[in-house]
């Protein structure tokens, strides 16, 4: 979109990208010159990383926050119990609440959910976990 004028560098990286005969600044905001429509309501492919960020990184069962390399997706209804990897049966669980739980439902583990999971509503969704990952995009997304 940039090498075509469709947006203009608002905020970049110190890091370039080079070809051959041109380098540019790898960019963190862009700005667009026209307004482009986004479908309000889009199907989402149910994925590891859009559990983690609808989940916001924290264990659905303990609400702790170890890190995205110790969390884990769980299926509310064990796949070994017909349970299907859709957004409603998927969860964000820690390693120690997702090896307690094991093959069974919550209720027969004795565990209790914190939220309901749902598919989230907007694309938009998707770069709310990446908008805490890069402090220059703080100020355009939370005005």
């Amino acid at each position: 979109m940039l090498l075509q004028e469709k947006a203009e560098l608002v905020e970049a990286a110190t890091q370039q990208l080079r070809a051959r005969s041109i380098s540019f600044d790898v960019p963190l905001v862009i700005r667009l010159v026209r307004y482009i429509r986004i479908p309000r309501r889009m199907k989402l492919p149910c994925s590891r990383r859009g559990v983690f960020a609808r989940d916001r990184e924290t264990c659905q069962y303990c609400g702790a926050q170890p890190g995205r390399a110790q969390l884990t997706m769980d299926h509310v209804v064990p796949r070994s119990q017909g349970g299907a990897t859709t957004w409603e049966n998927v969860v964000t669980a820690c390693r120690d609440c997702n090896h307690r739980k094991g093959g069974r439902t919550p209720e027969q583990a004795n565990m209790q959910l914190l939220t309901t999971p749902r598919q989230p509503q907007y694309v938009a969704f998707a770069l709310l976990g990446e908008i805490e990952r890069h402090d220059v995009w703080r100020k355009y997304a939370f005005g």
